[in-house]
């Protein structure tokens, strides 16, 4: 257990940069450290006004904002239980969370609330809006009557402590029960990922030491805060070192990112790896593959000035401040990555999982960690590679530590499937440590397929080639009575570039299939390739859910 207590840490936080910005919904003004005081003790007086105990479940879903923010501390702080909810599940699953969480109060968007069925989530003794904190519905009179007193009521009650110098929270261990987590699932339905304080004050206590940031600097938070992911990297450990954190609340495009990056000019970038790829693919590679570009590349002079000029390029899309870019959620594509390392952009891939809240290795840029690395093990985890192959050396990474999960609520079988006795936890993902201690990751062992002759065939790697070759965006690759099969999302943008319509998509995507194969060994060639004129179905990380195109291989 970590000496230092999360709960506290927020405490230590609040008073130490009162005064400084903190919480911003973008295009509007900034709430201090001081005022995201009075506004965690506002709650704290409804919830003791609503009887919630110590351990009580409270859950919050809508997009990213300064009030989902205060929600989160509030309920932490008071010593009960955050359920952070996704925003993009459905009304039904989001009703289901809150029952099986048991959940009884429940912070929510206005949209969402206009979904949902208040006799489905019979724990609920109040919906709150995250707009303005005032009651949409309540199942006890006097919860509206602690809401409407609540303005002068809570400096009743704790006025004593609403000030720089007396500010303090109640102390709750770090072995406490702080958030029970429902993962998005690329492979079958939610389960709540129990996650203590000292998970939580891992994660953030690591992240603060790699990356250096200062009182003030900004944040830009545009990934999903109820995926543990953004919650830990773009809100809790900024929090932790008296950043400003800029919450996008709107849907997160390209056109919206772009315009808060230049305007905000954020000190470290957080990003999922589609959002890079994009950019690669739509904005540097066409311009690469312009016989002028390529002639300057072959010149030893000409090559850095085009690489520093792509630099610059993309260090000012992102505003031209960030001393980090990390990335997180999913494998990025080794060639993109090869590319901005190449070029010297600043950027590092980490890897996690939401049962160790999420982090298991992360190295900074500074440390020069291999490409198609995810980096160090974390020192508050141990790891192994169970049963590994022993010409190469892959096997199932497990990890156990500070900040694995408690468990799976109400899920001992699938708890015990995943911790086993020793306290290992079985991530699923398959991997091998180099001789300098970086982890290098194949695929999920649930996807990987054995082929006839008994090769182990990881789908992950021929769809990250695959994903390169002419107006490919993304690419699935699934197995189909004992043949490959590829399903394939064209790049829309390329393919109006290269003015194709119709069967010539389908062509150059078949053209695609045959060059693929002559890189490809025998037993892992693509046999089928089918074009999708939809895209991918995702989780809010951006990760193909799988499991929806077994069918249609």
């Amino acid at each position: 257990m970590l000496k230092e207590n999360f709960v506290q840490t927020i405490g230590t936080s609040i008073r130490d940069y009162w005064d400084v910005p903190c919480f911003s919904d973008l295009g509007r003004s900034a709430i201090s450290y001081g005022e995201l005081a009075h506004r965690i003790f506002k709650l704290h007086h409804i919830f003791e006004q609503c009887g919630i105990k110590r351990g009580d479940r409270i859950a919050v879903s809508g997009r990213n904002s300064t009030n989902w923010g205060v929600t989160y501390l509030a309920t932490i702080t008071y010593g009960a239980v955050i359920v952070p909810v996704l925003p993009d599940f459905s009304s039904q699953e989001i009703e289901h969370i809150v029952r099986h969480s048991d959940s009884s109060l429940l912070f929510v968007s206005e949209a969402i609330f206009d979904g949902l069925n208040e006799e489905k989530i019979p724990s609920a003794r109040g919906i709150f809006s995250l707009t303005d904190f005032s009651l949409l519905w309540n199942d006890y009179d006097s919860i509206r009557q602690a809401v409407d007193n609540a303005d002068t009521a809570y400096h009743e009650q704790y006025g004593a402590r609403l000030n720089r110098t007396d500010l303090s929270f109640p102390e709750i261990p770090n072995s406490e029960l702080a958030a029970i987590v429902y993962t998005s699932g690329t492979t079958g339905f939610s389960k709540g990922v129990m996650l203590a304080h000292n998970s939580l004050m891992a994660n953030v206590r690591f992240f603060n030491d790699c990356v250096e940031l200062s009182p003030g600097d900004k944040i830009v938070s545009f990934l999903p805060l109820a995926h543990a992911f953004g919650c830990a990297f773009d809100f809790l450990s900024p929090l932790l070192q008296g950043c400003h954190v800029t919450f996008i609340t709107k849907v997160p495009t390209p056109k919206v990112l772009v315009k808060a990056f230049e305007e905000l000019k954020p000190a470290v970038v957080m990003s999922v790896p589609l959002i890079i790829e994009k950019i690669y693919r739509n904005k540097i590679k066409p311009v690469l593959e312009t016989p002028r570009i390529q002639f300057m590349l072959k010149v030893p002079g000409l090559k850095t000035l085009v690489h520093r000029k792509i630099r610059d390029q993309i260090y000012n899309v992102f505003g031209g401040y960030y001393k980090e870019m990390v990335i997180g959620g999913a494998a990025l594509n080794k060639e993109i990555e090869q590319f901005f390392r190449q070029i010297g952009v600043n950027l590092t891939c980490g890897y996690g999982m939401t049962e160790c809240g999420p982090l298991i290795s992360y190295s900074r840029s500074s440390h020069k960690p291999p490409v198609g690395s995810v980096g160090k093990i974390i020192p508050y985890l141990e790891c192994r590679i169970a049963e590994p192959h022993p010409e190469t050396g892959v096997g199932e990474v497990q990890v156990r530590g500070e900040n694995r999960m408690l468990g799976y609520y109400k899920d001992d079988v699938a708890t015990a499937e995943t911790i086993d006795e020793d306290g290992w936890l079985h991530t699923g993902d398959l991997g091998h440590l180099d001789a300098d201690g970086f982890l290098f990751l194949t695929g999920r062992s649930k996807n990987m397929i054995l082929s006839s002759s008994g090769q182990n065939i990881y789908p992950e790697e021929i769809e990250s080639q695959l994903n390169n070759l002419p107006c490919v965006e993304e690419s699935l690759i699934l197995d189909h009575e004992g043949q490959l099969t590829a399903l394939v999302y064209p790049d829309l943008e390329s393919v109006d570039r290269a003015c194709l319509k119709g069967k010539q998509v389908e062509t150059l995507m078949e053209e695609n299939r045959q060059a693929m194969n002559t890189r490809l060994p025998g037993f892992s060639q693509i046999m089928r390739l089918k074009v999708l004129y939809e895209e991918f179905e995702k989780t809010p990380t951006k990760k193909i859910k799988r499991r929806l195109y077994k069918a249609i291989s």
